[in-house]
């Protein structure tokens, strides 16, 4: 079961003589009816269906003419699929006259390949934000970016939210102590989000120094900070395979840790995630649903947390053209 966390800090603030248009793929339909629970609304009326051939087929059986539409679409597996169905939906808005068409995107896939790293490799982040925007997308929502130099990929207004308070809530009713609490980067990568993450729950840093030989295996050297006998939070954007997760994880075990708990926003959990989270020295592994999951059989270990809040909330002031921002404090402790 997902569980909700009521966030304090995020009063529900819709405006009831708005109506919003919401629509949704099929890559996440529980997220998208949590979302249309909490903002009050229904999904609206879609027909979407592959072909005999895989083609995929989209019809809108409700009039959005000069209406503000809100599509609700993850890139997660199957990716390709995903964001094919993405752009067929758009594309379908557009010619149905919407006002405006905003794609909200919980997981914006092909997003780490954000620069070229070695010679003739394609930037995809960049690419996705093409098609976007050629499809007819006039705005973006996005939860957690794997950089957030991918908002500068569009000429169109992007709206980058983030998962933090949803996890930090949790991380604080664990009832732990603080000062026996570490947050760990598991590369340098992530030093900026974990940093911030120590910040809300008043604890140290502390950095594992990785290596990746090739795609999908990360090699976890050694840890930069005091973590013996502490009580370490792991903090990633996303977890893929587990790898780089499940190295640290030992690694941090080894060092003299007390117990490790992992927060990660983005449950991809490709190939062998899931059997090597399930054998990892890892008390919990805490994601968000922004990526839907089969809960029921997944391990004990994996709790999964709604981020409906926090997009709801997110929909509701770009529709009554009000702050997004200012749901959040702590942009300038993330972005680089």
């Amino acid at each position: 079961m997902v569980l909700e966390m009521p966030l304090e800090q995020l009063e529900r603030t819709i405006n009831p003589t708005h109506d919003i248009k919401l629509f949704a793929g099929r890559s996440n339909p529980k997220l998208a009816q949590e979302i249309a629970d909490y903002l009050g609304t229904t999904i609206g009326p879609m027909v979407v269906k592959n072909f005999a051939d895989g083609e995929i087929y989209v019809q809108v059986k409700e009039s959005v003419r000069g209406d503000d539409v809100f599509i609700i679409q993850p890139l997660c597996n199957p990716v390709n699929e995903n964001l094919m169905e993405l752009l067929i939906i758009i594309d379908a808005f557009k010619r149905a006259s919407a006002k405006t068409i905003t794609a909200v995107i919980p997981y914006y896939g092909y997003a780490r390949q954000d620069r070229k790293t070695s010679g003739r490799e394609a930037i995809t982040a960049k690419l996705v934000a093409d098609l976007l925007t050629t499809a007819g997308t006039d705005r973006v929502l996005a939860m957690d970016l794997h950089t957030g130099q991918i908002q500068g990929f569009f000429n169109i207004l992007v709206d980058h939210i983030f998962a933090m308070p949803i996890l930090v809530n949790y991380i604080k009713k664990l009832g732990i102590n603080p000062d026996d609490m570490v947050a760990v980067s598991p590369d340098t990568g992530g030093v900026q989000r974990t940093r911030h993450l120590a910040k809300e729950i008043g604890t140290t840093l502390a950095i594992i120094d990785k290596r990746r030989d090739k795609h999908n295996e990360a090699i976890a050297s050694h840890v930069i900070g005091d973590v013996k006998d502490k009580v370490c939070i792991l903090f990633d954007d996303l977890i893929d395979t587990a790898g780089t997760i499940c190295e640290a994880s030992k690694l941090l075990k080894k060092e003299g840790a007390k117990d490790v708990y992992v927060c990660a926003v983005h449950p991809v959990f490709s190939g062998p995630a899931i059997e090597r989270l399930a054998n990892a020295p890892i008390k919990e592994c805490i994601v968000t649903n922004t990526i839907p999951l089969d809960i029921e059989n997944m391990p004990d270990k994996i709790k999964q947390l709604s981020v409906a809040p926090l997009l709801g909330q997110a929909i509701s002031r770009i529709h009554d053209d009000e702050s997004v921002s200012s749901l959040f404090g702590f942009e300038k402790d993330i972005q680089v």
